[in-house]
């Protein structure tokens, strides 16, 4: 038995996923984290921290420290993870637990050594990184070592990793710095341009979630919304259609949809051959957008799908190579 623990982490611009080798996945939060400005301490992480967002006195800011899938607050994300490394492992200092994260292929040299040196510094013992497609693929149950052609798109809360897979490598990719927190964003800027509505984001998160479409809905559904006029400061009412939600989205979506035609251009014709044969696979929080694989599979003429459970795929991923590290080893970063 080893001394020293496993732990898997899926460090998400939106949600956090902690799994540890033997016990599953024990810790699934917003990656979102409250502080007390007076004297910097945390004083919430996750669930608890995202009901404060927007509704904080000035002396605790309640913020989201990951931003297009990378570090943008340093300090406050060691403090996450330190927060996650201890509710998982306790605060033993004895036995520091090895750690996987996840990071988008775009990432630079110096992204990949801030999440490594706030990795350790949180507490780890040893800090290895993988690239989320690779993840996701694994944990989608790709045979990723075969020599065929596989094609995953990771759409999360602030990156959209579109990958082709053979031989255990990424072939082609495009990272893109969009994903469901950019689709909040749009909703919200919509609704300012056209109703002079102005709306949080958790709002246009939940209006996302609810009414949220990439194609036009065949029956016609209406969400009341409450933010605040523009002109007048005042409170106000406003109902909105998926119709409309849907034309806003499509800005975004359409830049997802050209990345897609980048990387299959820059795809070998054999691996394009496969790809064609298999579909394309989606994961990710934001793939389930109602009706995206339908957008995709008609923009592309290929089949689109969405795996199950999306959500953990990345995880479910790290946690398979963790458990065989030595299999895995060249898909790790260097």
């Amino acid at each position: 038995m080893a001394l020293f623990k496993r732990i898997g982490i899926d460090l998400g611009t939106a949600n956090s996923l902690v799994w540890e080798i033997g016990r599953g996945l024990v810790l699934q939060e917003p990656t979102v984290v409250a502080v007390s400005l007076e004297n910097n301490r945390v004083l919430a992480v996750g669930k608890e921290a995202k009901r404060m967002l927007g509704r904080t006195p000035d002396y605790i800011i309640a913020k989201k420290p990951m931003r297009d899938g990378v570090i943008a607050d340093y300090e406050i994300t060691e403090a996450m993870l330190r927060y996650f490394l201890q509710k998982t492992v306790g605060t033993s200092l004895l036995f520091k637990p090895e750690v996987l994260i996840c990071v988008p292929t775009g990432v630079t040299q110096v992204e990949q050594r801030a999440v490594i040196d706030a990795t350790l510094s949180a507490g780890a013992r040893r800090a290895y990184l993988i690239d989320e497609p690779l993840a996701a693929a694994i944990g989608a149950q790709i045979p990723i070592a075969e020599p065929s052609g596989n094609m995953i798109i990771d759409i999360g809360g602030g990156t959209c990793e579109i990958a082709v897979i053979s031989l255990g490598g990424v072939v082609s990719h495009r990272s893109l710095r969009i994903g469901g927190n950019k689709l909040d964003e749009t909703i919200a800027g919509y609704l300012r341009r056209k109703y002079n509505l102005i709306i949080g984001e958790q709002t246009a998160e939940a209006i996302k979630i609810k009414i949220g479409r990439a194609l036009p809905p065949k029956k016609e559904r209406a969400m009341e919304i409450r933010g605040r006029d523009a002109i007048s400061g005042l409170p106000r009412r406003q109902e909105i259609k998926a119709s409309e939600i849907a034309e806003a989205l499509q800005p975004p979506l359409r830049q997802i949809l050209s990345a897609i035609k980048h990387v299959l251009e820059d795809t070998p014709p054999e691996l394009v051959s496969d790809i064609i044969d298999k579909g394309v696979i989606l994961s990710g929080g934001t793939s389930l957008l109602k009706g995206l694989d339908k957008y995709l599979s008609g923009q592309l003429s290929v089949a689109c799908r969405v795996i199950d459970e999306p959500l953990l795929s990345v995880i479910k991923g790290t946690s398979l190579v963790l458990e065989n590290l030595d299999e895995y080893h060249k898909s790790l970063r260097p």
